[in-house]
């Protein structure tokens, strides 16, 4: 996995750079402390005793940097990262070495999950500089924070002569690096808005088939995924790639999504054992995971198994959701309803200890079914990883084993669940996994999604109690005086200012709100957020909108995230979002300027759909019927619950059992009666009073 790059550079900046990017702390003792003990991040807290004098990335440290015409070495990971702690234990404790940094430099140590606004701008510049970039992430830049030299990891001897050299090119070479700083900020100002299109808002059902044969071209048959390792997880490709296959009735992409969360769930990157998915698996087969489990990656996928169980009804995703959900409530949540950051691959010391199992464990643990379960898991086979151990996978189904032990389906399902749950006990005896336990808005705001999904898709009271407590959460205790909103909160308290994911996001959890609970503060909370978007994020010029608020003055320049990752960009959620207020609301400059954002990049969107597929899903919303479901009557609620059990992407649901004030709303109550309206392109069809007949009025139009 780990290799060594060189990298064309300037020629008064030669280095040679080690990448690479993973998870885990080991925290001493120390006879030093720094400004970071003053910090709630559960990252900088684990450097608070380095020798090297770190600060925050706030107002005090920049001006510090200024008055003291001092440059910077920004320096960026987060809690899960392993090599980011590798270079903490070789470096950052060591005191030669804190020495060089502190003469030289004002140090900063940035939580990239804190502060991602902040790690766009100098991930994005170590990029230009070396062509690719990870965590941890070592960028130098000068007083003003204009960077010009940076990279990933390195090796202790290869550091120091890094800081021994750039401190000597900004003593007897400034103007140089003056010239390479003002290079890279003007790349990184323009550099993901120069494929943008003026192309008129028209779409087409081409469009999105051409985006599908794309995917598809790069689709493992075998494994399912992207061809290659390693393999990631990317819920929202699949989400799409599902909207269209219902969408379009296409079957063929329905299995490619099917064949891939097979094969996910039986893999070592979900845990057999304890429910919940690692972030990647290093190999071509979903085996061998990369341990550490984030809240962002569990949060969407449990929203993709929940509608891909609405679609196809399988009750292996339905596994799959309960057992996350249940680790998501056992390990990742607050006693206040809060949803926690990640959980470290580490434990003890090693990669991965926590989950992996020997032979000899699972045979005493199991006792006289010890072969079902062997087999079951892979023992002596496919699950063997390394020293011994195991990484527990689904070998076999319960059909096969059923036959091998002459038992009944039943009885070999009850056997294997009470072994999970035996092993899971044992190993809650072990050294746990590091905890990070902040709370990130934009994160929190999936994970509400998750449950909304779970809800309608399974009627699970307890998902829908923990998806309002979480709402209420952001709503009570994470909105800022202005009517924003924060990005963190922790112990208490909120304290950095939202970024366009936390607004995106949280608009669109706001809006699943009412569709489980049929409350319209959730839809007034989320109209307020966007017109606080519009206010303080938005660029009349490029018609999209800016990472970071108006109001943020501490940054070289504001970006712009378009692409689609692991993560969907701010942009295109809130495009998306603004589209169903639009349509809820009957607002159509909402629409418009979702439909303008979509114009912007359909022709990337077409051609690389890997990284725009949230786009897609907005563009699905654009070639097939959109339809608002209007349900309105004393028995809106039970009919609402029977709508759930169809999956129907292209649509929102509302209901009411008495009068409301929504525009759709208007003058359709009847008293006495229970009315299903169809609503599309600004007109409704005749009223119906079944969901058999209201589903006709959807399918005639496709």
């Amino acid at each position: 996995m780990n290799k060594y790059v060189i990298k064309k550079i300037p020629i008064f900046l030669i280095f040679i750079t080690f990448v690479q990017c993973q998870s885990q702390t080991k925290m001493e003792e120390h006879k030093y402390t720094n400004h970071l003990i003053n910090e709630t991040s559960p990252y900088l807290l684990q450097h608070a005793h380095n020798p090297v004098d770190w600060h925050a990335w706030n107002e005090e440290t920049l001006e510090k940097a200024k008055r003291e015409n001092k440059m910077l070495l920004i320096s960026i990971g987060y809690a899960a990262c392993h090599w980011c702690h590798v270079m903490e234990h070789e470096s950052f404790e060591d005191e030669e070495v804190a020495k060089l940094m502190n003469d030289n430099f004002i140090c900063i140590k940035v939580d990239r999950e804190e502060r991602p606004d902040v790690d766009q701008i100098y991930m994005n510049a170590v990029q230009m500089i070396q062509g690719n970039g990870g965590w941890p992430l070592n960028c130098f830049a000068l007083p003003d924070g204009r960077p010009f030299y940076g990279g990933t990891y390195f090796r202790k001897e290869q550091w120091k002569s890094v800081l021994i050299q750039i401190s000597g090119l900004y003593k007897n070479r400034y103007d140089d690096l003056v010239a390479e700083a003002e290079k890279i900020t003007g790349g990184i100002a323009s550099d993901n808005l120069t494929f943008l299109t003026d192309d008129e808002m028209s779409f087409e059902k081409h469009d999105a088939v051409r985006m599908v044969e794309n995917l598809s071209s790069s689709f493992d048959r075998i494994n399912g995924g992207r061809q290659g390792a390693p393999k990631f997880p990317m819920p929202n490709n699949h989400l799409f790639l599902l909207n269209y296959a219902s969408l379009a009735g296409d079957k063929s992409v329905e299995e490619e999504v099917e064949l891939t969360l097979d094969k996910m769930s039986q893999g070592g990157i979900y845990d057999q054992v304890g429910g919940g998915f690692a972030r990647y698996s290093v190999d071509g087969q979903w085996h061998v995971p990369h341990f550490e489990k984030m809240l962002y990656d569990n949060a969407q996928l449990v929203s993709l198994y929940s509608q891909a169980y609405r679609l196809t009804k399988k009750r292996e995703y339905k596994q799959v959701v309960e057992e996350t959900l249940n680790f998501i409530k056992r390990e990742l949540t607050s006693p206040e309803g809060a949803f926690y950051s990640s959980l470290d691959a580490d434990s003890d010391g090693e990669e991965g200890k926590f989950y992996v199992w020997t032979k000899s464990e699972i045979e005493k643990v199991a006792g006289d079914d010890a072969g079902l379960i062997k087999d079951y898991f892979g023992i002596d086979n496919d699950a063997i990883w390394e020293n011994d151990k195991n990484v527990l996978i689904k070998a076999e189904g319960i059909k096969k084993l059923s036959k091998k032990y002459d038992k009944t389906e039943d009885e070999v399902e009850e056997i294997i669940l009470n072994i999970k749950t035996n092993l899971l006990k044992i190993r809650e005896e072990r050294v746990r996994p590091a905890l990070d336990d902040k709370a990130l808005t934009s994160w929190n705001a999936l994970m509400i999604k998750g449950y909304t999904d779970a809800y309608i898709a399974f009627g699970n009271d307890d998902y829908r109690k923990a998806a309002i407590k979480n709402g209420l959460l952001i709503k009570n205790k994470m909105k800022m005086p202005d009517g924003g909103i924060f990005h963190n909160y922790k112990n208490g308290a909120a304290t950095i200012p939202g970024f366009l994911e936390d607004y995106a996001l949280v608009i669109e959890a706001f809006i699943s709100l009412y569709e489980i609970t049929f409350e319209e503060i959730w839809l007034t909370e989320s109209k307020q957020l966007a017109d606080y978007s519009l206010a303080h994020f938005y660029d009349k010029e490029s018609g999209l909108f800016y990472f970071t608020s108006d109001k943020n003055n501490d940054l070289i320049t504001r970006k712009t995230e378009i692409t689609d990752n692991v993560i969907p960009s701010s942009n295109s959620v809130i495009a998306n979002s603004l589209f169903l207020l639009g349509d809820i609301y009957e607002n159509r400059s909402y629409i418009d300027v979702a439909r303008k954002m979509l114009s912007k990049v359909r022709e990337k969107t077409v051609k690389y759909p890997s990284s725009f597929s949230n786009w897609g899903i907005l563009l699905l919303r654009q070639v097939y019927p959109f339809y608002s479901v209007v349900i309105y009557g004393e028995n809106a609620f039970a009919l609402a619950r029977e709508f759930n059990d169809h999956y129907l992407p292209n649509s929102t649901l509302l209901a009411s059992p008495a009068k409301s004030n929504l525009p759709l709303f208007s003058e359709r109550y009847v008293k006495n009666k229970t009315l299903i309206y169809v609503c599309t392109n600004k007109g409704c069809k005749l009223p119906v009073e079944t969901v058999k007949k209201a589903l006709e009025q959807m399918i005639t139009d496709r």
